[in-house]
């Protein structure tokens, strides 16, 4: 018997529903990757990210969610993306679009799907060290490194996309144009520097080097204050680009030690802070998308978050815990009552867009663009509805689920307040029922460190009814070689007024929990059915306890 409180193992299984409902048959398996909910039907169609950007995203949270649950009930969904995806690569080794009868996209090899097939390689390496994988992986590394326009002091793509014939246009390389190099450069550090970790692949790293140069010190993506330049020639701010830069760039100046880079980029990521909510929602940019938060750039402050804390700036873990629990799984869709969708398949158009069992095969997906109170974002500013599934969201979901369960116990260390089976830890959670945390130690350990949030002060903090030890890093020390212990605390209930995008919103919170926000979302609300008990119901669960970990 367990707490009946958030666990994100469970939470990426039931994702996995999402990333199983979404390949098409009559597209021999290729994801469809908008949703709309609000049509009458509701409809899954199909776009230009199908191939190597949604396969490669949902690759690897099939990936990290087998991991995560230690299930493979998903293998054939696995396998299927393990099978297809290598047939986008064309012979220069880059990941390239297919034309669709629908649609007049062009085939080119886009290098934002680039950055999510080198990310899924990697996690299948990593994850099941697959010879196939590695050959992919290696022959993808070089085509990015050859196809690199190389000067002095810069290394760049000076285009969006790549074709078989080379650069769409000669003059761009002539006129040294490096286009939004966040979107086309810094977001590849984070996979590639993972790959040269699992492999040593010096190519990997030396890109990571010269991509980290240009976006530091020739690009001008960051502003001096840490800011997002806000120009048209930089996405206007795009929020996913930018902060998934900032991931890279993290871990970049971990693995070399570079201290000046990790405050550079903290101090970019305390900006990007004030621009979202306590609770996690964020713009989607600084101009026409600033109304609409993507998943994929909570998932972007996540990994932001983690490295940075676990780089020594541990104040991070509690921002952390709040987006997990709060915006990243309250943005999940469990609650299908409010969509509808097509009786059978006559207003279907094969290949391209469906409207049968839309809730039902997407239940567990992440919202593609929504607001602060709902799963939809409908507003009369920016853009106003457009669609709310994408399946970029759905597999970076799975990896914001992934980042935060693999760092609520890091070796004998409890960072996030969270369940979670360890091989030396098992750590069960009552919050936000109870300021509660049980505790089982498998192994011998000559020591356990707890990190106690800060608005549970440390007066009225006990460990068995005892008063604890401290740690000199601040964390809560406890001398229990082996056995269960139990930590009790208060837990604080506070209101806080929420600006996003100019909107004020009311939040109630205990803890670290949103139990309440006003003004109510309308279509899909948010936060509006969540429950507090003097005492966390309790539940039969078998915790996965992964015999080995893997890291990212």
């Amino acid at each position: 018997m367990i707490p009946d409180t958030l666990l994100l193992e469970e939470r990426a299984a039931l994702a996995m529903n999402a990333v199983a409902g979404l390949p098409d048959p009559d597209l021999g398996g290729v994801p469809y990757f908008w949703a709309n909910l609000l049509a009458r039907p509701a409809s899954l169609a199909h776009g230009d990210w199908d191939y190597g950007s949604s396969h490669g995203r949902l690759l690897d949270a099939c990936l990290l969610a087998r991991h995560m649950t230690g299930r493979d009930d998903w293998k054939e969904v696995e396998a299927g993306f393990k099978e297809r995806l290598p047939t986008f690569f064309g012979p220069d080794g880059l990941s390239y679009r297919r034309r669709n009868p629908h649609a007049d996209w062009e085939p080119n090899a886009n290098l934002i799907d680039q950055r999510a097939v080198i990310l899924s390689l990697t996690t299948w390496y990593v994850s099941d060290g697959d010879p196939e994988a590695r050959r992919l992986a290696d022959r993808h590394v070089a085509a990015l490194k050859r196809i690199a326009i190389k000067e002095r002091d810069a290394w760049y793509y000076p285009a969006s996309e790549y074709t078989p014939d080379g650069w769409p246009s000669g003059n761009a390389v002539q006129l040294h144009l490096a286009p939004d190099p966040a979107s086309f450069c810094g977001r590849l550090i984070m996979p590639l520097l993972r790959y040269h970790q699992a492999t040593g692949n010096e190519d990997a790293l030396e890109l990571c080097a010269w991509f980290a140069r240009l976006i530091v010190d020739r690009s001008g993506v960051f502003l001096p204050d840490g800011g997002f330049n806000a120009a048209l020639a930089y996405r206007s701010g795009h929020f996913h680009t930018r902060l998934g830069t900032l991931e890279g760039l993290a871990r970049y100046a971990a693995h070399v030690g570079d201290h000046a880079l990790t405050a550079f980029v903290k101090r970019s990521y305390d900006w990007a802070l004030g621009q979202a909510t306590a609770f996690g929602w964020t713009p989607g940019d600084l101009a026409g998308q600033r109304y609409e938060h993507e998943s994929c750039s909570l998932v972007d402050l996540i990994g932001v978050g983690t490295t940075l804390a676990r780089s020594g700036h541990t104040e991070y873990w509690g921002v952390v815990e709040r987006f997990l629990r709060n915006h990243l799984t309250e943005s999940q869709l469990l609650d299908l009552d409010w969509v509808e969708s097509g009786p059978d398949a006559s207003a279907d158009v094969p290949g391209w867009v469906t409207h049968v069992r839309v809730g039902e095969r997407l239940r567990g997906a992440f919202a593609g663009y929504g607001a602060p109170n709902d799963f939809v974002c409908d507003v009369e500013l920016g853009r106003g509805h457009t669609a709310d599934v994408q399946a970029c969201c759905v597999g970076s979901g799975v990896r914001g689920l992934f980042w935060g369960w693999n760092s609520i116990v890091t070796g004998n260390r409890i960072n996030l307040l969270l369940t979670r089976a360890t091989r030396r830890l098992t750590v069960l959670s009552h919050l936000p029922h109870e300021g509660r945390v049980d505790v089982e130690v498998h192994e011998e350990l000559p020591e356990v460190r707890m990190r106690i949030p800060a608005w549970a002060g440390y007066a009225k903090v006990r460990v068995d009814g005892r008063e604890p030890e401290w740690a000199a890093d601040g964390y809560l020390l406890v001398r229990v070689p082996r056995g269960r212990f139990t930590i009790t605390f208060p837990v604080a209930e506070t209101t806080s007024t929420e600006v996003a995008a100019d909107r004020e919103y009311r939040v109630r919170w205990r803890g670290d929990d949103v139990v309440g926000i006003s003004p109510e979302g309308t279509a899909r609300p948010m936060y509006s059915g969540r429950k507090v008990h003097p005492s966390a119901p309790v539940r039969e669960y078998a915790l996965n306890r992964p015999v080995s970990e893997i890291s990212w």
